[in-house]
């Protein structure tokens, strides 16, 4: 951990039984067990690293506010932003394998996170499966839209790229944030953005613009509003990895 707060007491509902909840209903028993593995939390300001590449890591985190990203850094000193991490997103599964961070992982806007040691994930799994497998699904499904967005650098132009980086956004907001219709706050910097999709920001910058003047996308400061989302889902072919997720394999509870 690199620079983080400790936040002393924790009143809200824990954000990933909100994301798991609607796709699996968890029972008490499940519910407790992780909100006593989320008792400590810790605040980070924009711009701090949570984790960082290469270095010793022993712990994941669960997002309760705010916003993250991992991503690589390459020898030349550039970065390839990987995903974003929303309230809900256990960061850091990447690592789990291995002793040594994947990844960097930066927080985007300032952010509350829970502190999970891969021993405490371990446990849970091993005194509840269920969470195990609901766990697992929904990495499956980001790993997919991970794999949709990479795709999106090597064979699509910029507009497609940048439009569908948004519904991504949108699709994983949508699960959690309550309320999210067609408009969200975007606290990414356009090189941000262009680390992600691969263009530069002033290549960015272009293109929303681009994208604004076609209709396909309002912006009001940080502000953005999808205008045209089923011409951007019909631009890109974007799937919603998010919306629907299958647990109905997920053993049912015993009681």
């Amino acid at each position: 951990m690199r620079g983080g707060s400790e936040v002393m007491t924790r009143m809200r509902q824990s954000a990933l039984v909100s994301r798991l909840e609607q796709y699996l209903p968890l029972t008490t028993d499940e519910r407790d067990a992780l909100d006593w593995a989320e008792r400590r939390e810790l605040r980070f300001s924009a711009g701090q690293l949570l984790m960082e590449q290469d270095r010793p890591n022993e712990m994941l985190y669960i997002v309760q506010q705010g916003w993250t990203h991992s991503a690589r850094r390459l020898v030349t000193g550039s970065r390839q932003i990987l995903s974003f991490h929303y309230a809900g997103d256990l960061v850091g599964t990447s690592s789990i394998a291995w002793s040594l961070a994947t990844n960097t992982v930066t927080a985007v806007s300032d952010v509350i996170v829970s502190e999970l040691s891969k021993p405490q994930l371990g446990r849970i799994f091993k005194a509840q499966p269920r969470l195990a497998g609901a766990l697992y699904a929904i990495a499956a499904a980001e790993y997919v839209a991970i794999g949709d967005r990479l795709t999106s650098i090597g064979r699509m132009g910029a507009e497609e790229r940048l439009a569908l980086l948004l519904l991504d956004i949108i699709a994983r907001l949508r699960v959690t944030a309550g309320g999210v219709v067609d408009s969200f706050d975007l606290p990414l910097t356009q090189q941000d953005i262009g680390d992600a999709v691969g263009l530069t920001k002033v290549h960015v910058s272009r293109t929303l613009g681009d994208m604004e003047r076609r209709g396909l996308i309002e912006r009001n400061g940080r502000r953005i509003r999808l205008k045209a989302e089923r011409e951007m889902i019909a631009l890109t072919g974007f799937i919603d990895r998010y919306g629907v997720i299958e647990t109905n394999w997920v053993p049912a509870p015993e009681f």
